[in-house]
């Protein structure tokens, strides 16, 4: 069993090719039988409660990206702890801290709604899913002071940071997962990374609509039936052969994401 353990299915990306259901019954057609949609504010985070609630072997996370928080109003992070009751809430995410763009929220208001989410999640006995770009120092420091509140460990979704940094996620619970850019030619640092994590730490992703993976690259949108692509890549980077990774992910994904079945 292939799962794509994050995917947003719930944007207007696919009305062309057939509409979103279509899509999850591709993945499925595919052996993608597992699809976990992340919310990334309160609007996408309960149309993919809405999408899970439609679809078997759907599940989905909540919470808000740190470059949507422009839209954040106070009381939503209790709508959001409302959605993370969900039986099929996997998780609190995608959260975290994202300094790319020069117009992002304020740094010091990313870190407060990052805390206070990967509180909430504590909270709620649920892990995190974390989205960091530009801002790994901070993510760490910020992470190792919230560490009592890891118990359930957490994902480093897409992951792009060196292999020097690895062990210090390690050691703090985290799962990687990585999705087209792995199988990018130019991406040697993200398989540097790739190659130094344990295997029972590892997960795939498409992060569609985007970051197609090769051979498919530069087509749009991605879609999860193209995790398989993912995976072959990371089974040669590890020298492992496809189902027997396949296996690990799979049980790696019911570790971390208890609430799978």
């Amino acid at each position: 069993m292939m799962i794509d353990v994050h995917c947003h299915l719930t944007g207007e990306e696919y009305e062309s090719l057939g509409g979103v259901d279509e899509i999850v019954a591709r993945a499925k057609r595919a052996g993608v039988e597992k699809l976990i949609c992340s919310g990334f504010d309160l609007p996408s985070s309960i149309a993919a409660k809405n999408l899970a609630e439609r679809h078997e072997g759907v599940y989905f996370c909540a919470g808000f990206h740190p470059s949507e928080l422009h839209k954040y109003r106070e009381g939503d992070l209790e709508k959001i702890k409302e959605l993370a009751c969900h039986s099929k809430c996997v998780a609190v995410g995608e959260i975290g801290l994202d300094y790319h763009f020069e117009d992002n929220p304020e740094r010091s208001f990313q870190q407060k709604l990052f805390r206070e989410q990967i509180r909430l999640a504590s909270g709620l006995g649920l892990p995190i899913v974390v989205h960091s770009r530009d801002a790994a120092a901070d993510t760490l420091t910020l992470l190792e002071e919230e560490s009592a509140h890891l118990k359930k460990g957490g994902l480093m979704h897409c992951y792009s940071y060196s292999k020097e940094l690895t062990p210090k996620f390690l050691s703090l619970g985290f799962s990687f997962s990585f999705g087209g850019p792995a199988t990018f030619k130019n991406a040697k640092k993200v398989q540097e990374a790739v190659e130094s994590i344990p295997v029972c730490r590892i997960l795939t992703e498409t992060d569609c609509p985007y970051l197609t993976p090769e051979p498919k690259r530069g087509t749009f949108p991605n879609e999860p039936c193209n995790v398989a692509y993912v995976l072959e890549k990371l089974a040669l980077l590890k020298n492992q052969d496809k189902e027997s990774l396949e296996k690990s992910v799979e049980e790696n994904a019911k570790n971390l994401f208890f609430k799978l079945k």
